[in-house]
């Protein structure tokens, strides 16, 4: 099959180099031309937990040329019906998009495509870009860190859904998810508390995670989410292993104490990492805020759940973007 990861930026450049190096023929498209002419000159090179340098095969988007069986879709998820209306003329007849997109991204794409072309993967890892072909790898490289929870809400070809998970499964532990939503919803757990306060606070996951105050924030972040996934029955999955819902919901004193203590063990091998959305906004961007974090506002609306923390990160944010507030530690007290 025809294979091809558009939008790759610093995960796709470090997927894209996962299975270059295996063997596979991966086209890798961004619109980023310097990095595209890095790619093109010297490879991807990895950066942090890894120190690779790949050959891979480079495009830019108006260099495409051939049509994709499958199509990795890497990119922010703001302009989703525009960008994948504009791969339509590059897909086979039966060409499917996998969204490894933050959020809940299957909605958007299967709105252009349909849901039985529309595949999503939820990434439990991250890389910051650096530039010109250079990324970092922020997560522990291990097999059982480098994970993927696949699914969809259609009925996707067997053949492309067996091809997709044998590609992943050449990085990291792949699981094929029958409640792809309650996997969603795990990695968006995360994402709301860690991401969210990351591009706040400008720091890691693992700054968060060893500061007592944010760490509080944390615990009230994932307890919003979980008590909205509770109340739409939404059945959240494992993530890595860990069952996010039993290890930090909590209902009495001793519960609370315990997730808390849990919540630096818990993101040990993702401590250097720094969400997409910081990058973004260090970079003078629009973030994807609502994707994540409107998410669950979204949902608790829906079910009468209220999301106060999540309302804020929200509304920090914007904040931010629009030059009304600084990022840094002082927007902790916000959270007070």
């Amino acid at each position: 099959m025809k294979i091809a990861i558009y939008g790759a930026g610093a995960m796709g450049s470090v997927l894209g180099a996962y299975l270059t190096k295996a063997g596979e023929d991966i086209d890798l498209i961004n619109h980023n031309v310097a990095h595209i002419e890095g790619l093109k000159k010297n490879g991807v090179k990895i950066i942090g937990t890894v120190d690779w340098v790949v050959p891979v095969k480079a495009l830019l988007p108006q260099e495409m040329k051939d049509k994709y069986d499958i199509v990795f879709l890497m990119t922010k998820q703001r302009n989703n019906h525009e960008i994948v209306k504009s791969l339509l003329p590059f897909l086979t007849k039966d060409g499917v998009i996998c969204t490894m997109q933050n959020g809940i991204p299957e909605l958007s794409v299967s709105e252009v495509i349909g849901k039985d072309r529309t595949l999503g993967c939820a990434m439990a890892w991250g890389a910051t870009m650096v530039g010109g072909g250079i990324v970092e790898l922020t997560t522990d490289p291990t097999y059982e860190t480098l994970t993927f929870s696949l699914g969809s809400f259609g009925n996707v070809l067997k053949e492309k859904v067996d091809e997709i998970h044998r590609l992943l499964s050449i990085m990291g532990q792949t699981t094929i998810e029958e409640n792809f939503l309650g996997a969603r919803w795990a990695k968006l757990l995360v994402n709301s508390a860690f991401s969210g306060l990351s591009a706040v606070l400008n720091a890691t996951f693992g700054e968060i995670a060893s500061n007592k105050e944010s760490r509080r924030i944390v615990q009230k972040i994932i307890k919003e989410g979980i008590d909205v996934a509770k109340a739409a029955n939404i059945k959240v999955e494992p993530i890595q292993g860990k069952d996010i819902v039993k290890l930090l919901d909590y209902s009495s004193t001793f519960k609370k104490w315990f997730s808390f203590q849990i919540i630096p063990i818990a993101m040990k091998k993702h401590r250097l990492l720094k969400s997409s959305m910081l990058q973004d906004i260090l970079k003078g961007k629009k973030c994807e805020i609502e994707a994540i974090n409107g998410v669950v506002c979204a949902y608790g609306k829906k079910v009468n759940v209220a999301t106060p923390m999540n309302d804020l990160i929200v509304h920090t944010v914007h904040d931010i973007e629009d030059g009304k507030r600084s990022l840094g530690w002082e927007n902790l007290a916000l959270f007070q």
